[in-house]
């Protein structure tokens, strides 16, 4: 079946979209559309303008026989901005407050448009970076994960408190809160994550980051190696930072639980390098 340009552009875009890093040989396109490589190529010129001028993304051509093209979700600083204004500003509603000083972010957390706009800025920081796995812990960063690792085409694996007997052969590392300053453990299954793998460690919310030095340290039994760190929202004043080397959306510098106000600004995405 002959398709018509515009055809042909609107399905290119919604394969590329659905199919991010990952090389698509022009030969694919061509074969799908019935059409000459030439065309081909003039219609992945006008998707590429186009990603780039509505800050979607890039198109990445790889030349050779064996070679195609890759689409790499990109998301500047200006574009994200908008955004993480409008999340700071969600935020700092005080009916958000919960006894003991903590946050209620649930509701951001379960909203599809936010966690995927956020998963978007995230994985277009580390589009480029070698990454074989998002990792979280359950439960509440378990959205965003999926939201960064769908953009990235990559799997996630999840970190639990305990062991499930559907998780089979498991490993079991004990850590240090770094907030409450107790003992913790967290449980990995032995299937879920290959030997050597190069992880990106998403996560809701952290303070003095014990939970991420947790798994860390997980990683190591696996002899996997840290690509990254990103959270939604991080504590600014904490006693003794765990993690230095992280990336944030927001910044929670202050919760005045007696007068109820919440202050928060946009996190080091805006301060340190767009591409990690």
């Amino acid at each position: 079946m002959k398709f018509r340009r515009s055809e042909r552009l609107i399905d290119m875009t919604n394969y590329l979209l659905d199919h991010p890093r990952q090389l698509v040989p022009l030969t694919f396109f061509a074969e799908r559309y019935d059409s000459a490589k030439s065309s081909i190529s003039e219609d992945l010129a006008i998707v590429k303008e186009t990603f780039e001028a509505r800050g979607i993304g890039t198109l990445q051509t790889v030349p050779g026989a064996a070679g195609g093209v890759k689409f790499f979700v990109k998301v500047s600083k200006e574009k994200a901005k908008p955004f993480v204004e409008e999340l700071c500003q969600m935020i700092v509603d005080p009916d958000r407050l919960l006894p003991g000083g903590y946050l209620y972010l649930t509701d951001i957390l379960g909203n599809p448009q936010i966690v995927q706009k956020a998963g978007r800025i995230i994985a277009s920081a580390y589009a480029d970076a070698k990454i074989d796995v998002v990792m979280t812990i359950a439960t509440k960063g378990i959205p965003l994960a999926y939201a960064v690792a769908s953009q990235l085409n990559v799997p996630v694996v999840i970190v639990r408190r305990d062991s499930k007997v559907t998780e089979g052969p498991t490993v079991s590392i004990n850590y240090v809160s770094g907030s409450a300053k107790r003992i913790q453990t967290m449980v990995l299954s032995k299937r879920s994550l290959k030997e050597g793998s190069q992880v990106l460690i998403v996560d809701d919310f952290m303070k003095a980051g014990g939970t991420v030095l947790g798994m860390i340290s997980m990683l190591e039994e696996f002899n996997a190696h840290v690509s990254g760190i990103a959270v939604l929202v991080e504590a600014e004043e904490t006693e003794e930072r765990l993690v230095d080397d992280y990336l944030s959306l927001v910044k929670l510098s202050n919760v005045d639980v007696k007068e109820k106000k919440i202050n928060v600004h946009e996190g080091n995405f805006f301060t340190r390098g767009q591409l990690l």
